[in-house]
């Protein structure tokens, strides 16, 4: 089994994490997107998905020539949602290449008493 593969930087989606207001909020750096066409979100198994497609076209003439330049890039990022998230309450919004995530926390179980775990010796 060999070293894991190498991403290039421009693969990974960087995101911060924090709680507000009793919400998992989740802020990733998406700029040159269009949220309506190049940006997938989608929860399962107790995992948030964020994909985006980035499709650069930059056109440029110095001295007589003329350059066309294509730039394509996939990018993505799973995320492992806190038990018991219910997937119908997740928010997103995307702003100025930010992509905001808001995802409610559980509530914890009522009267629910800590397990004690048997500690194994030798």
């Amino acid at each position: 089994m060999g070293a894991p593969a190498m991403r290039a930087p421009e693969e990974v989606i960087k995101v911060d994490e924090y709680r507000e207001n009793g919400d998992l909020v989740i802020k990733a750096e998406m700029p040159g997107i269009d949220p309506d066409k190049d940006l997938s979100l989608t929860v399962a198994d107790g995992m948030l998905d964020l994909r985006a497609e980035r499709r650069i076209e930059e056109d440029t003439e110095d001295k007589g020539y003329h350059r066309h330049e294509l730039r394509y890039g996939t990018f993505a990022r799973r995320l492992p949602l806190p038990d018991g998230v219910d997937p119908s309450t997740v928010a997103a919004s995307y702003k100025d290449g930010i992509l905001t995530v808001r995802v409610p926390m559980p509530e914890p179980a009522a009267g629910a008493e800590p397990t004690t775990v048997a500690i194994e010796k030798g």
